[in-house]
């Protein structure tokens, strides 16, 4: 049996498995890693020297040589602590060959010889068991995350020391078996506001629903102080409740690009980055190749306020997510994919002092309002389902009790109703009405001839544009599905014209 133990390198999402071997030769004392390292993996020589001294534990006084394989990939994990520790312990003959068999070893060492936890551990468990891996050996911190992935076998450890006990005498440590993935869900959901609490702003309501029901995107127009923003953070309330593999796909890029190691994520995402971001924060990258704010809404919702005062190219960086739900994060070293499906909600004033078309007079030239409002790419908006406009609220209404939870009730009963329609429709609970294709759209529309009638008419005298033809059937069928109708109706089209994309210019 070969005296070696396994560690994971993680590329973004993905993992490697990789091989740690410990050669003993008798020269000056001495530990040398080899095997393209990088400064966080060499300097685990003086985390491990430290953590045998202080954990009562015998460094042999050789030259101790560590080889990471395979050498050609670059190592800049400082998660190989524990794998280098082991196999130098198994070199040593300190342990039997037999107690790491079949095991992966993750976790970084403290100088007392505490371990202390990993970033990304579920992508490193993924790839290390769709390589046939089922044991590992981790840190206690990394337990609540871990227990995610089903069917493994995990040792929890505190310090080098007890994971010395328990691999010579069997003692101070337990595995744990996950079976089918251990989690607690959450009913919470990430909004801060309920959709009763939003005082009059009917049309908009209804493009939630519509929006939370079938994927769609949404873009909120209107003056300041008509609580575009409140509705914004409604839209999270009104989805489902994200299920075991939403939960581990989506807590597993949360570790990948934060210092969560022990939080999981129950509740779907609302990201609302500010739009000073940079574009590195949105899209993902830098150093080490980490998820931006666009993977980070993965399952959850992205939320642009004010929409056009984002960089141009922030914006035009959504155009890959959108249409293909995923983000490709490439720099000169190597190239990751990160998945991006979230539901885009957009806000946006009318002109830059943002009362055109509002009661209060706009004190903007008309230039300075087709500048601002062409900073939204055609190819961008085209990509929105849905187009509402925010009306003001009666001063009167301000201070009205807000309504109590049967709208709340109402509405999130015929969302999850169509939900459950859309997943039988497409035999996935993953698939909604927005990801439609054209193939799909031939096959599931199913419109009335009337419908079918309206809505070639209407694109004839509103000059709709194919890609806006389709899109409005889509949202039609998400309508039809609300109203528990197998057919598009009539009624269905007409209500999905409402908040087609008006494609003339405000200002001439």
């Amino acid at each position: 049996m070969r005296e070696s133990v396994q560690g994971i390198i993680d590329i973004g999402s993905r993992g490697l498995l990789v091989e740690i071997e410990c050669h003993l030769s008798n020269n000056l004392p001495a530990i040398v890693i080899v095997g393209s390292a990088s400064r966080a993996v060499d300097e685990a020589r003086e985390r491990v020297r430290a953590a045998f001294l202080n954990s009562g534990l015998q460094l042999p006084r050789k030259r101790i040589t560590i080889n990471l394989a395979p050498a050609d990939l670059p190592k800049t994990d400082s998660s190989f602590d524990l794998a280098i520790a082991l196999s130098v312990l198994l070199s040593s003959k300190q342990i039997p060959p037999a107690a790491l068999h079949d095991t992966v070893a993750i976790g970084e060492l403290g100088l007392h010889g505490d371990l202390r936890p990993a970033r990304g551990i579920i992508g490193k468990l993924l790839a290390a068991r769709s390589l046939g891996q089922r044991r590992f050996i981790l840190p206690e911190a990394n337990l609540l995350q871990a227990q995610l992935v089903p069917n493994i076998e995990i040792l929890p450890i505190r310090t080098i020391r007890q994971l010395y006990d328990y691999l010579t005498a069997g003692a101070g440590a337990s595995i744990t078996e996950t079976n089918g993935g251990i989690w607690t869900s959450s009913d919470t959901a990430a909004g801060t506001y309920r959709l009763g609490e939003v005082i009059g702003q009917s049309h908009a309501k209804r493009a939630l629903e519509i929006a939370a029901a079938g994927g769609h995107n949404l873009l909120l127009t209107g003056p300041p102080g008509t609580v575009k923003s409140m509705l914004a953070r409604v839209l999270p309330s009104l989805l489902p409740p994200m299920d075991h593999d939403e939960i581990l796909e989506v807590t597993q890029l949360h570790s990948l690009a934060a210092h969560d190691y022990d939080n999981l994520v129950t509740i779907r995402p609302l990201r609302a980055p500010h739009h000073s971001a940079s574009l590195v924060a949105l899209v993902g990258g830098g150093h080490s190749l980490r998820p931006g704010e666009i993977s980070l809404a993965h399952r959850g919702v992205l939320f642009l306020d004010e929409m056009p005062e984002f960089s141009r190219a922030a914006l035009e960086s959504l155009r890959q997510p959108l249409e293909d739900r995923l983000i490709s994060v490439s720099r000169a070293k190597d190239t990751v994919n990160y998945p991006a499906d979230f539901i885009l909600m957009a806000t946006a004033n009318p002109c830059p002092c943002g009362y055109y078309g509002s009661a209060k007079p706009c004190t903007c030239l008309p230039h300075q309002i087709t500048q601002y409002q062409n900073r939204i790419s055609g190819p961008i908006l085209d990509r929105i389902d849905l187009h509402s406009t925010v009306q003001d609220v009666s001063h009167r209404d301000l201070l009205r009790s807000a309504e109590d939870s049967k709208e709340d009730r109402d509405v999130l009963e015929r969302i999850n109703r169509a939900r459950k329609t859309e997943a039988n429709r497409y035999d996935t609970a993953s698939r909604l009405n927005a990801r439609m294709t054209n193939r799909d759209i031939k096959t599931f529309a199913k419109l009335e001839p009337s419908a079918k009638t309206m809505l070639d008419t209407a694109a004839e005298r509103l000059m709709i544009s194919a890609r806006s033809y389709m899109k409005t059937v889509k949202v039609a069928r998400t309508i039809a599905d609300l109203d528990d109708s197998s057919a598009i109706e009539a009624s269905h089209i007409a209500e999905a014209l409402q908040y087609r994309r008006n494609e003339q210019p405000l200002v001439g």
